[in-house]
């Protein structure tokens, strides 16, 4: 049985909206998805529900809210007036196309027809149609019209014998032509608008059965190129419906052509699945010019002619190449993968690190500008702290090891190897940056010594029964707590080294928070309940429902005690008061499972980091 949606604004009604101030964040995987807007002077892309609109000289961002779960695609009229938006939703219920007022950047309408996933959207060249492609379960096309905000009308997009269309895209001079292609379909279509039908004819490719990936259209309508899963290219007479010509005949594009693009002045941009961008021309599709990107690439996007022009690929990369030189400049980069970890270095706001699988990021906060990168390939890292002299970043990782870095040069200053037997899945460091503490998938808790030169174990508390996930330090370096999945939060003596008390709870721990007066804790995890608890007893004070639906994973309290944030698998960070326990401010823009939480020193600044990758910072709501 599924839940019925409730709107997340339903939950706390009279808890005031957090203000979103920056997305990191682009989701890679949706073909087409980054778009160069006509006026030249934005980049449209998806990240999870959220459609962003980032200035590409300023920086400045805007955000369409509106989708209910992940867009699956985007289209840009010709006009730039309107952005068209698909998303995906579960099996059987309808999905949503969202037509945008660009200027606004507000909704304009809702248009639901297709079931499961919209897979492809095109807009007509006058702005008088929009086109949709129904996902897999769904297999349907249809023209909407723009001015209504109606379907005029809609057909099975693929024959019976084939396979399903997943790709779209209008003639460049007529309102009445498209081409839909994908798993062995190739058809031109005909709006025959008096008596509300579009009539399709079927592309003659003779022997060749191929997959299509992508689609462009050459500008004067002569032609349309397709790129295909095998690496080759087909170039398609529209008018007479048959194949003009198809390449290269040797080195094909290794993973598949996942992107393609006809520039004014003749000639493909090619990407392929394996990262390389070409420019070539028909017949030979031979490369003339070729770069090689980190990632698939995912879109090809022009600059105007396309003098420049933008390319976005698997790995949350967006690069920005000029057409002259053929190099190309990172613009924007993203974590690809779950964040497992943020955290704030002792005493600023202005930089942060973030972990996510195999590498380790560190953020100029205001920028939102990528500063270092770490990475140890094929590991995880699951969690990381800041020395609080600033000159280490200690790391916990999925090998057992725990590796601290430089902070300035990405440089490893040292390595614990074999800290813990089932992974290092919690760290934490003392403020005299003498002492690491470390918890393991095991359960151990093990207290190290940080030397000049060495690094030696003190005491290994084994009383967990599972992984620890979450290690706080009280400001005095005398005691510690750890919470740990096996439904226990420990309170431990750092100068005896040995327990204090125990906390037990029917939930997996995922976070615990000192309150700043440290006679008191609060934790949460997948019973949805924050619940604070007495220090020198361990007995329940007080419990609140932290979320509706789905787990608390992170929390943080400010230094005065007064505010504390969380979030969780409800996609939302909820700001608390403390003394009140309830809900102040929510702040909606997640799509994926938030994972960690922090509020900056300083309390300008709230970070969620979520199961997408993105990272969200917000605007702290009360004046510090």
């Amino acid at each position: 049985m599924m839940e019925a949606q409730t709107s997340p604004k339903d939950e706390v009604a009279e808890a005031a909206e957090l203000e979103l101030e920056a997305v990191i964040g682009f989701n890679g995987h949706v073909p087409t998805g980054l778009k160069c807007h006509p006026d030249q002077e934005h980049l449209v892309y998806p990240l999870g529900c959220t459609i962003l609109i980032q200035a590409i000289n300023t920086q400045e961002q805007n955000f369409l809210h509106g989708h209910s779960n992940n867009v699956s695609c985007v289209a840009i009229s010709k006009s730039g007036l309107y952005i068209a938006s698909g998303q995906v939703t579960f099996m059987g219920f309808k999905a949503d196309i969202i037509l945008w007022d660009y200027k606004k950047r507000e909704l304009m309408a809702r248009l639901s027809l297709h079931k499961g996933k919209i897979e492809a959207l095109a807009f007509s060249p006058n702005d008088i149609y929009l086109v949709s492609l129904g996902g897999p379960d769904d297999g349907s096309v249809v023209v909407w019209s723009i001015d209504k905000r109606e379907a005029i009308c809609g057909s099975p997009a693929a024959g019976l014998n084939v396979g399903n269309a997943t790709t779209v895209i209008f003639s460049k001079c007529r309102d009445e032509m498209f081409v839909t292609a994908g798993n062995g379909t190739i058809r031109v279509w005909e709006l025959d608008l008096p008596n509300r039908k579009i009539w399709p004819t079927e592309c003659q490719t003779g022997q060749m059965k191929r997959i299509v990936m992508s689609i462009s259209m050459a500008n004067d309508d002569s032609f349309f190129y397709l790129g295909t899963t095998t690496g080759d290219i087909l170039k398609m007479n529209p008018r007479t419906k048959l194949l003009a010509d198809t390449g290269p005949a040797k080195d094909k594009f290794s993973l598949g052509v996942s992107a393609i693009s006809c520039l004014q002045m003749g000639g493909l941009l090619v990407g392929s699945g394996d990262g390389l961008l070409v420019f070539c021309k028909s017949p030979s599709y031979k490369p003339i010019k070729k770069i090689q990107l980190q990632g698939g690439v995912t879109s090809i996007t022009l600059r105007g002619e396309g003098h420049q022009f933008f390319v976005g690929t698997e790995e949350s990369h967006i690069y920005r190449v000029s057409f002259t030189n053929f190099k190309e400049t990172l613009i924007t980069t993203c974590h690809f993968e779950s964040v497992e970890d943020i955290v704030f270095p002792f005493g600023t706001a202005e930089l942060f690190a973030t972990c996510a699988k195999k590498d380790i990021r560190v953020w100029h906060t205001l920028t939102n500008r990528e500063l270092l990168r770490i990475t140890v390939p094929n590991m995880t890292c699951h969690g990381i702290d800041f020395m609080r002299d600033g000159k280490s970043i200690i790391s916990a990782w999925d090998d057992g090891r725990i590796r601290a870095f430089a902070p300035e040069t990405g440089r490893l200053m040292y390595a614990i190897n074999n800290a813990h037997r089932i992974g290092v899945t919690a760290i934490a460091t003392t403020s005299d940056c003498k002492r690491i503490i470390s918890g393991g998938g095991e359960g151990e808790v093990r207290v190290w010594h940080i030397g000049h030169q060495t690094q030696k174990l003190e005491e290994a508390l084994k009383e967990h029964k599972s992984s620890v996930s979450c290690i706080r330090v009280k400001k005095s370096n005398e005691e510690c707590v750890t919470a740990s999945t096996d439904g226990t939060c420990i309170i431990w003596d750092l100068v005896r080294l040995r327990r204090n008390q125990m906390i037990l709870a029917n939930t997996l721990f995922q976070c615990v928070c000192y309150h700043p007066e440290e006679f008191q804790i609060i934790t949460s995890g997948t019973d949805r309940k924050i619940a604070y608890w007495e220090v020198f007893d361990g007995s329940v004070i007080r419990e609140l429902d932290g979320s509706l639906s789905g787990a608390v994973n992170g929390m943080d309290i400010t230094v005065e005690g007064v505010h504390f944030v969380t979030g969780g698998n409800d996609h939302l960070v909820k700001v608390w008061d403390y003394n009140e326990g309830e809900v102040t401010h929510v702040g909606v823009g997640h799509s994926g499972n938030i994972t960690r939480i922090r509020i900056s020193p300083g309390n300008q600044y709230i970070v969620s980091v979520s199961a997408d990758g993105a990272i969200l910072r917000w605007k702290y709501p009360f004046p510090s």
